[in-house]
C-alpha cells in the first residue's frame, strides 16, 4: 500500500491540524466541523491524482477547449458518526461522486479488550469503482477494515483510497497489512502512540464528541 503524509510538506494544511490539535480552539464545535472539512478538501485533491482521466472537449465564450477530467466512477464512503465533516469535505471537491455509509464503532469491555461492530451499510454498486473510504482518526485500523469489508457486499472496487485526518503508527501498519496492495493511505498526520485505551497520542481526543458532542 502506497502511504502518503501530508504534513510532512509545510502548507496551510498545517495551521488546520494545529487548530484540530489545540483543546482551546476545540470548544468551537463548528469551527472544529470545518476545520475537519477542509483537511478533507486537502485530502481529496491528492486523492485525484491517483484517478484516471479522459478528454473533454468545452465550448468557451471564444473558442473551443480540451480539458482532461476524472472518467473514474467515483464513491465516498464514510465511517459514522465522525466521518461525516470529512465526508462533506470530500464531497465538496468530489461533489459529483456517489455516496456511502457505514456506521462502525468500537464497545470498550470491562475487561479492557474491545469489540467492534457495524450496525448501518448503506452504498450504491461500487463494482469497478473507486471508494474514497473516509475518518478522520485510523486509531487501530480495525474500525476502518470492518467498514471496507462491508463495503464488499455491495460489490468489489477498482480501488480504494483511505482518507484520514490523524492516525497513529500502529494504525497505519495494520491498514498497510490488511487491505488489497492496490489500496492507498492518504493522511493528514501520523502519530507515535496509540495508549492502552487505543487512543492516538498527541492526536486530538474523541473526533466525533468534538463534532457533534458527547454521547451516553
Amino acid at each position: 500500500m502506497e502511504v502518503q503524509i501530508l504534513n510532512h510538506n509545510n502548507s496551510i494544511l498545517n495551521s488546520f491540524l494545529a487548530e484540530l490539535r489545540d483543546v482551546t480552539v476545540q470548544k468551537d464545535s463548528m469551527r472544529f466541523r470545518k476545520n475537519i472539512e477542509r483537511v478533507g478538501w486537502f485530502l481529496a485533491y491528492e486523492a485525484s491524482k491517483s484517478l484516471n482521466y479522459q478528454v473533454q472537449n468545452v465550448t468557451t465564450p471564444l473558442s473551443d477547449s480540451q480539458e482532461n477530467t476524472v472518467s473514474d466512477a467515483v464513491v465516498v464512503a464514510s465511517v459514522l458518526r465522525a466521518g461525516m465533516p470529512l465526508h462533506n469535505g470530500v464531497l465538496e471537491v468530489f461533489d459529483t461522486a456517489e455516496n456511502a455509509f457505514v456506521s462502525a464503532y468500537r464497545i470498550e469491555n470491562p475487561d479492557g479488550s474491545l469489540e467492534f461492530k457495524i450496525e448501518y451499510n448503506a452504498a450504491p454498486n461500487l463494482e469497478g469503482k473507486t471508494v474514497l473510504l473516509c475518518d478522520p482518526m485510523l486509531a487501530t485500523g480495525n474500525s476502518m477494515l470492518l467498514a471496507y469489508q462491508a463495503l464488499l457486499k455491495h460489490g468489489t472496487p477498482k480501488q480504494v483510497i483511505i482518507l484520514s485526518v490523524i492516525g497513529s503508527e500502529k494504525g497505519v501498519e495494520f491498514v498497510n497489512e490488511k487491505f488489497p496492495y492496490n489500496s492507498k493511505l492518504i493522511i493528514a498526520a501520523v502519530d507515535p502512540i496509540l495508549d492502552e485505551k487505543s487512543y492516538i497520542v498527541p492526536g486530538l481526543g474523541d473526533a466525533g464528541d468534538l463534532c457533534y458532542g458527547s454521547k451516553e
